[in-house]
């Protein structure tokens, strides 16, 4: 049975959803922080490739059960950008808020169709990698709302909703996003194996 895993991230925000959801099953979850693991450069190309090079980092470390995410928002119209560069991407134009504005300006007369997508990797044990993957589709909104949220939350309206997930409460989010489902998939990894 699984009791702790080390969440491979110094964001608060996603230690705190992380726990949120990972707590139904009795899992604790530990922050990198915490353990005062070093931050890793990001170098990969693609999610999953971040994901596993945090994962694989912080296990050589700690020899524990690490959970690890890549995650990002992508608008096609953009040909995808920011991608994987998306907390980059905000810094290199100004942070939050002001990174909206200059995607309102890029998409003048293009799509606002955007989707968030979430890689995870869970490292058990030496050569035993697992990967899941989430995706939300949805659209983003000129003026940003909320403030239950971070990063591009305030912008990005998921598919089936009228309000964006920096409105929608917790629950709804944890329910929905693109974090929550790839957790999702984690959750019935373990119950398959009877890791409950």
């Amino acid at each position: 049975m699984i009791q702790q895993i080390i969440l491979a991230t110094h964001n608060p925000h996603k230690l705190e959803e992380v726990r949120r959801i990972l707590g139904s099953l009795g899992i604790d979850v530990i922050g990198a922080s915490d353990l005062n693991l070093p931050d890793v450069a990001e170098t990969g190309k693609t999610f999953y490739e971040n994901a596993l090079i945090k994962a694989q980092a912080a296990f050589k470390i700690t020899g524990k059960p690490v959970l690890a995410d890549d995650s990002g928002l992508c608008i096609p119209a953009l040909d995808g950008i920011p991608g994987v560069y998306a907390a980059r991407f905000a810094a290199a134009h100004g942070g939050y808020p002001a990174v909206f504005e200059y995607l309102n300006e890029l998409l003048v007369g293009k799509s606002r169709a955007a989707y968030f997508i979430c890689s995870m990797v869970l490292i058990l044990a030496e050569g035993k990698v697992h990967t899941f993957e989430g995706r939300v589709e949805g659209h983003l909104n000129k003026l940003p709302s909320g403030t239950h949220t971070f990063g591009y939350d305030p912008i990005f309206v998921p598919e089936g909703y009228c309000e964006t997930f920096g409105v929608l409460e917790a629950d709804v989010k944890n329910k929905i996003s693109h974090r929550a489902r790839a957790l999702a998939q984690l959750a019935d990894f373990f119950r398959k194996n009877n890791f409950e």
